[in-house]
C-alpha cells in the first residue's frame, strides 16, 4: 500500500502539478503587490486628489461597507489578466513543450465535433452514427439525413 503510494507521488505528472502550483502562488502574491502597491494608487489618483478611492458612497458618508469601489473591482481584473498571462507563458507553454518532446499532447485543439439536429447537443464526435443523448441516429459523414 505503502508502496503504491509512493509510486503515485514519484510520477512525473503530480510532481509538475505540484511545483505549477507552488510557482503559481509564489507569482500570485507578486501580481498582489503591484494591483495594491500600483494599480490601486494610480485608479484613485485619477479619481482626484480627496478621493478614497474609485467609487460611490451607497450610504452613510464614511461607511466603508457601503462604499462600492469600482477601483478595487479593476484592480482584481487587472491582477486575474495579469496572473492568468503569467501561469500561460511560465507554466502551460514550458510544459507543452516538454510533453511534446515526450510524444504527448498536452492542452491539444479539441476534436472536430458535430451538432445533433434533434436535441442540439454540439458535442458529437463527427463519426458517430447516433447522438450520446437522445440516441437518435445521425448523418453519416457528407450525408445531410439522417440515415435509417
Amino acid at each position: 500500500m505503502l508502496k503504491g503510494f509512493k509510486n503515485f507521488l514519484m510520477r512525473g505528472d503530480v510532481v509538475v502539478v505540484a511545483v505549477g502550483l507552488i510557482v503559481a502562488l509564489a507569482f500570485s502574491t507578486l501580481i498582489k503587490a503591484f494591483t495594491d502597491f500600483v494599480i490601486n494608487p494610480i485608479i484613485t489618483r485619477a479619481q482626484g486628489s480627496r478621493s478614497v478611492g474609485l467609487g460611490w458612497q451607497l450610504g452613510a458618508p464614511g461607511n466603508k461597507p457601503t462604499y462600492l469601489d469600482i477601483g478595487s473591482f479593476i484592480s482584481a481584473l487587472v491582477y486575474f489578466a495579469v496572473f492568468m498571462a503569467v501561469v500561460y507563458f511560465l507554466i502551460v507553454i514550458p510544459y507543452k513543450a516538454i510533453q511534446a518532446r515526450r510524444g504527448v499532447v498536452a492542452f491539444g485543439e479539441p476534436s472536430p465535433a458535430k451538432t445533433c439536429p434533434a436535441c442540439l447537443s454540439e458535442d458529437l464526435p463527427i463519426g458517430a452514427t447516433k447522438c450520446k443523448y437522445c440516441g437518435t441516429d445521425q448523418p453519416a459523414p457528407g450525408s445531410s439525413t439522417p440515415t435509417p
